[in-house]
């Protein structure tokens, strides 16, 4: 199997965590390929030009005649440092996220997140008089973002889970993420102000989302439904049926669930996991049962 089958294979069949790590690189590359062709054409111009037409502009003209930007850039980086460490605060936040949650979750977080960031990027350079001199010539890309919103809301569905750091210990999820959020998006603010903003509506974005899912609501089912919908134009199938089969002492029958019964099952199932984390949340992992451990270990077996 070649190498190019192997990252096919990985994308097709890997998580949405890896899906989206795949998107940004592979957009990175293509930059980067654009950067080369530019230099052997005499094109200087040509990597500017695509980047301008995947970043998010703060100018509402501009915008208006780019609207998939604020989705674009999202996915959009120039420099590799840039691309690093989003990718691997993505990695590193997306695995905590996924062993607790499911990643149709993570996918609307991430996406609304970005949308957060982009939407408070541009109104600030609309509104405030510090930036009318740049607001014309200034764009926004990037996946941070997108990944402050996944940092934030996933230390607020989860506080009190800690992670062992190294030279630091065991330390709660909701300190790291403050310290994250506070060194990326509020210190030096005169540097980069653009992207810190952006920083900023993607933490409210993961703010709001994680006290939405403690309280028992999803504000992603939205978006879930419209990605639902143009991935069925890209890939028609039938309506899902689950077929299982029940024993019994004296008997075997088959029976068909439909969509509607299967759905019920699986919602069921989510208060159940909800239930289980609301108590890690108030008395740690100690404080569950076997049973609950177990139900805990098989759903992360599930998402991961």
């Amino acid at each position: 199997m070649s190498i190019w089958d192997e990252i096919k294979g990985s994308f097709k069949h890997g998580t949405a965590l890896t899906r989206l790590m795949y998107i940004n690189g592979a957009v990175f590359l293509f930059i980067k390929i654009i950067e080369v062709i530019g230099v052997l054409t005499s094109s200087p111009g040509l990597a500017t030009a695509v980047i301008s037409n995947l970043a998010v502009p703060a100018s509402t003209t501009a915008l208006a005649l780019k609207p998939w930007t604020p989705v674009t850039y999202m996915f959009t980086h120039q420099g590799f440092i840039h691309l690093l460490f989003n990718l691997l605060w993505l990695w590193w936040f997306g695995k905590i996220f996924l062993a607790y949650l499911d990643q149709r979750k993570l996918v609307a977080l991430y996406i609304m997140g970005g949308l957060a960031g982009a939407l408070l990027y541009v109104i600030v350079f609309n509104i405030f008089p510090a930036f009318a001199s740049a607001v014309n010539v200034s764009i926004a890309l990037g996946a941070s973002a997108s990944v402050m919103a996944l940092v934030i809301g996933t230390a607020v569905y989860l506080p009190d889970l800690e992670l062992h750091l190294l030279f630091f210990g065991r330390v709660k999820l909701k300190y790291l993420a403050l310290v994250t959020f506070l060194i990326t998006s509020v210190f030096d603010f005169s540097v980069n102000t653009g992207g810190k903003i952006a920083h900023i509506g993607g933490a409210l974005m993961g703010l709001a989302y994680g006290q939405g899912l403690r309280n028992g609501r999803d504000f992603g089912i939205w978006l879930n439904r419209i990605l639902d919908f143009f991935v069925s134009l890209f890939k028609p199938g039938k309506r899902l049926r689950v077929k299982y089969k029940k024993t019994g002492t004296a008997f075997k029958a088959q029976k068909t669930k439909t969509d509607h019964e299967y759905n019920s099952a699986k919602a069921e199932r989510q208060k159940e996991i909800d239930h289980i984390l609301d108590k890690i949340s108030k008395g740690g992992y100690d404080s569950l049962t076997r049973e609950e451990k177990a139900i805990l270990f098989s759903e992360s077996q599930k998402k991961g």
